[in-house]
């Protein structure tokens, strides 16, 4: 259970527990127990919900988590060599590609995982906002669905407009609210630079 990652919980618009599974899943529970129509969320950390079957004590629903990550299938290894962890999959390519890569060295399999290198490597700042995106969108739509402003913070957070998204989210309940911004930080970073970079350079007159 220590292993698994940061998670939270909301009973309603007020986050009630932050860190691992565990500790988080005692915190609902308890929450039900003292008001058993609470509306109680776990999320997981990229806010994908989590399915809590909360009936017996808090002992009872740690012990269930417990055997359900014990009895989790292990990933198997597919064909390859094993200490490389290499994976056959078939790739269609087009006769003129083949070509290209029967000549490059170390041949294809190794001038395809050299190319898939170099666009990771080159895509990383985008793939890390687009993941940022998407894990603040879907706490936003748990949560801020029957919000005001909802689909406007939500255009916000996918066109990258910081300014609108802590505009449109200012009336949200405080918790919510701060949530929604700290998920959506990342996705907003590199315009944050650019920003201070631009007040840095600007010129001070007076």
């Amino acid at each position: 259970m220590n292993s698994q990652p940061t998670c939270f919980a909301f009973d309603g618009d007020r986050c009630i527990a932050s860190g691992g599974l565990a500790a988080v899943v005692r915190a609902a529970k308890q929450a039900l127990d003292n008001r058993p129509d609470a509306f109680v969320l776990v999320f997981d950390a990229t806010c994908g919900p989590v399915e809590i079957d909360f009936r017996g004590s808090v002992d009872d629903v740690i012990a269930r988590l417990a055997a359900a990550e014990d009895t989790a299938p292990a990933a198997t290894r597919g064909p390859g060599r094993p200490k490389l962890g290499v994976v056959a999959r078939e790739v269609t390519l087009l006769p003129r590609h083949w070509d290209w890569l029967a000549q490059q060295p170390g041949g294809a399999s190794v001038a395809l995982r050299r190319l898939v290198d170099e666009a990771r490597r080159a895509n990383r700042d985008r793939d890390q906002i687009r993941q940022a995106q998407e894990t603040a969108y879907r706490f936003i739509a748990a949560m801020g669905e029957n919000k005001p402003h909802y689909e406007e913070v939500a255009r916000a957070l996918f066109a990258r407009d910081a300014a609108g998204f802590e505009k449109w989210t200012s009336n949200w309940p405080a918790d919510v609210r701060d949530q929604s911004r700290r998920l959506a930080a990342a996705a907003f970073e590199d315009q944050a630079d650019a920003q201070d970079r631009a007040i840095e350079t600007t010129p001070v007159t007076g």
